[in-house]
């Protein structure tokens, strides 16, 4: 089965910037939709992100114009680029990629902001 690699997560202070990085443990030749997820502390579990290969991407509303997903074909990677964080984005952040129709997590990396 395919597992999902994630880093990048840390302690930044409001107004800083992380970049999280997701890849697939094996060649993946089909990759139709990828992106990200964040679960803050009693809370459920939130789109953040997405991208469709191809086609385009998609957002929460309160992320964007300070996040971006992006991906590197040449490593099989997708990326998170998030700036001008605020309190509210801390969150375990999980990546996510649809392969060959199965939903696919990653294991989750921490986003802590301060004020």
């Amino acid at each position: 089965q395919v597992q999902l690699v994630e880093s990048g997560g840390g302690l930044v202070q409001a107004g800083g910037s992380l970049r999280l990085s997701c890849s697939p443990s094996e060649s993946i030749f089909s990759l139709f939709a990828m992106g990200w997820y964040r679960q803050a502390p009693g809370k459920q579990r939130e789109f953040v992100a997405i991208l469709i290969s191809e086609t385009g991407t998609n957002y929460r509303d309160s992320v964007k114009g300070r996040f971006t997903i992006s991906r590197d074909n040449a490593n099989n990677t997708w990326y998170l680029q998030m700036n001008s964080l605020k309190p509210e984005d801390t969150a375990v952040y999980y990546c996510y990629a649809l392969i060959r129709g199965n939903p696919t997590w990653g294991q989750g990396t921490q986003v802590t902001v301060s004020s």
